[in-house]
């Protein structure tokens, strides 16, 4: 992947971000890898920072926004899986706790293994460990499970992770469990075993049960689309108190048992997220760590124009986080209607986009990648390929000559939606649309909504701004899930925001889930993926990192690329619990 390298001193680097990344040399990286120490953004990628956690404490969270979800059956963003999965219930299998890549890595967790296939890897079975209790220190049982497993099929319940929909016998046409009907395809001879039956072979299963969707929920706890506001707790810590976008509290739940989660340390005593913070603010006190803020964590990523207060002071960047997202930012198009569904229109989006001006937008070269493929480096084996060749500034007349020969040599006025913290890259784009002809009006939509108003397909824009990141290092999770148009939704859709439909692209897409050579299977996702954007359904912009500078009693913190370079809150902690309060 292309790549502007600086190899200047951080303060310069600093400057050359505020002043557009300025005096950079052409280079080579992927989007996951090192780069010799010369991006101190980087500098502690793959590793923890504050050494070892104390237990004890409050950590505060500073957040600008509420969660999306919280309930395991709706819960499908980077972050809010990362907290939900890592603090408040627990999976079949979860991810290791570990930075970075070793993150990815599969370890059982409600399970006493990883699943046993049959033959055929049509069936699997997973059998619960004992002694797993929820916060009234009642057994979580197999049952639980499969009960949350069917009540993501909810139609009052959308937007989670549709792997279920995707892979259960019977699922088409399934709404859930609230006129008792339940999926036969889950079955649960006893409390402690849960049994899946596939309607086509599915080797990567048990990546898929890391998912909240195999989290358990009792019945008896279920409030429907209330659950989001105090989902009960099978893991380490349960909700004391959460008023919707202002403050969520964590306390520790007694009846959750170390001895048998080999993931989740529970460092703090107490965790408190405080909403509706202005991002800048936020990281002003994260770079100034006085009182509670020194043992405070940030939700969101460091705001590009922060990164000149940061980078040139040796002390703050100490306690910066930078880990790859491993996720591709992308401008999506409704290729259901005018005139995204001409072909050549979309290819002059995709020639009129300069990525370098949203990479300025977006911190510089610290902090991102262009992007050049849909799926990110780590699903090529380090580097994407750059089959269109287009230039990373655009090709303005390029562009307009594909709009000629649309019918558009005019151009056109069209609307993209993108979440407020992306408002800044939306205006790089707009500004590089309209030197094609192409005007753009931006709407803004706070980020804890944004994804249930471009998930509804009838009354969103023609334009999104979004992005899609693996579940697990497979092409399998990328782009079946940003292009298959049998699992598009009116309401609730997530990942094919292009509303993509072909039926030669869905056709080769069931012909590779299919193989079984898994070397094979990712050439063949490889080749895809430059397949589809040849008909441009969508344009990938970047892969960016995670940047997050840390409160100064903060330890154990590590950025966990199987959470798009959060951290990891199964085991970040205080220095000094002493030093903390609320």
């Amino acid at each position: 992947m292309n790549k502007r390298t600086c190899t200047a001193m951080a303060t310069v680097l600093a400057a050359s971000l505020a002043l557009g990344a300025a005096g950079c040399s052409g280079g080579k990286r992927s989007a996951g890898g090192k780069d010799g120490g010369k991006n101190p953004a980087a500098a502690h990628e793959g590793k923890a920072i504050g050494g070892a956690p104390q237990k004890g404490g409050t950590l505060t969270v500073l957040s600008n926004q509420d969660f999306t979800h919280l309930d395991p059956a709706r819960n499908w963003v980077m972050n809010d899986m990362d907290f939900g999965t890592r603090l408040l219930y627990r999976t079949l299998v979860t991810y290791k706790a570990a930075p970075g890549a070793q993150g990815g890595g599969l370890v059982p967790d409600l399970a006493t293994d990883l699943g046993t296939p049959s033959a055929d890897a049509r069936t699997w079975t997973f059998r619960l460990k004992p002694g797993v209790k929820y916060e009234d220190g009642s057994p979580v049982t197999a049952q639980d499970v499969k009960y949350n497993v069917e009540r993501s099929f909810s139609p009052d319940l959308p937007g989670g992770a549709d792997y279920a929909a995707r892979y259960l016998v019977g699922a088409e046409g399934y709404r859930g469990p609230a006129e008792g009907k339940h999926l036969d395809s889950v079955r649960t001879p006893d409390e402690r075993t849960i049994v899946f039956e596939l309607r086509k072979p599915f080797a990567e299963f048990p990546n898929a049960t890391v998912m909240p969707t195999f989290a358990p929920v009792p019945q008896a706890q279920d409030k429907g689309p209330q659950y989001d506001n105090r989902p009960f707790s099978s893991g380490p810590y349960k909700v004391d108190s959460y008023a919707r976008g202002k403050k969520l509290v964590l306390v520790r739940n007694e009846h959750w048992d170390p001895a048998t989660d080999e993931v989740r340390k529970a460092y703090p005593d107490k965790l408190v997220v405080m909403m509706g913070l202005k991002a800048n603010q936020i990281d002003d006190r994260l770079i100034a760590s006085q009182g509670a803020d020194a043992s405070a964590v940030s939700w969101g990523a460091l705001r590009p124009e922060s990164a000149a207060k940061v980078l040139p002071d040796a002390g703050v960047r100490e306690r910066l986080l930078a880990e790859s997202t491993n996720c591709t930012d992308m401008v999506q198009m409704h290729t259901g209607r005018a005139p995204f569904d001409n072909a050549k229109v979309r290819q002059a989006v995709q020639y009129a986009l300069d990525r370098d001006a949203v990479l300025t937008s977006s911190g510089g070269p610290a902090f991102n990648d262009p992007s050049t493929a849909y799926m990110p480096a780590s699903l090529f084996g380090g580097k994407q390929p750059d089959t269109l060749k287009i230039p990373s500034t655009g090709d303005t007349e390029k562009a307009k000559q594909l709009l000629k020969e649309a019918g558009k040599p005019g151009g056109f006025t069209t609307k993209i939606t993108a979440s407020a913290g992306d408002k800044g890259r939306a205006e790089a784009i707009q500004q590089a649309l309209a030197r094609a002809g192409i005007k753009v009006t931006i709407e803004t939509v706070d980020p804890s909504a944004f994804y249930a108003t471009i998930g509804d397909t009838k009354n969103r824009t023609d334009m999104v701004y979004t992005g899609w990141c693996p579940d697990y290092p497979s092409g399998s999770t990328f782009l079946p899930f940003v292009f298959d148009g049998r699992f598009i939704k009116e309401k609730g859709n997530s990942g094919n925001h292009s509303l993509f439909r072909d039926d030669a692209t869905m056709k080769r897409m069931d012909a590779i889930a299919a193989m079984t050579d898994a070397k094979e299977a990712a050439g063949a996702w490889q080749q895809l993926d430059g397949q589809i954007l040849a008909q441009a359904p969508a344009v990938p912009v970047l892969v960016r990192r995670w940047p997050l500078v840390l409160g100064t009693n903060i330890a154990g913190a590590y950025g966990h690329t199987s959470f798009g370079g959060q951290i990891d809150y199964a085991t970040v902690g205080l220095k000094d619990p002493a030093k903390s309060r609320d």
